[in-house]
């Protein structure tokens, strides 16, 4: 939803995607503070190998996506962001989400 009120703003496509991303930092900051007070640690433990690799995917995929935001445009992000709001609400219909 976020993407879809951001995409109505006529944003550059850098200062669309940093903006999305900004947000979103900010919701997971307060979410994790939640977490952290109510997690059980002992499950990090038992499951490192999984958390580095996700950590791995997500330094790997900003990287990714720095390259490609600079061979994209910002009418392929509204319509990326249109497409994949469209295929969710779907899916959320059907049950399946």
């Amino acid at each position: 939803m976020r993407s879809a009120f951001l995409v109505r703003l006529n944003l550059s496509k850098e200062t669309f995607v940093s903006t999305g991303t900004a947000i979103a930092c900010i919701v997971d900051v307060g979410r994790m503070s939640i977490y952290a007070m109510t997690f059980n640690f002992t499950h990090v433990q038992n499951n490192s190998t999984v958390i580095l690799m996700a950590v791995t995917a997500a330094f790997s995929g900003a990287l990714i996506g720095n390259k490609l935001l600079k061979k994209t445009t910002l009418g392929f992000l509204k319509w990326f962001v249109t497409i994949f709001m469209i295929s969710i609400a779907l899916l959320m219909i059907l049950g399946i989400l």
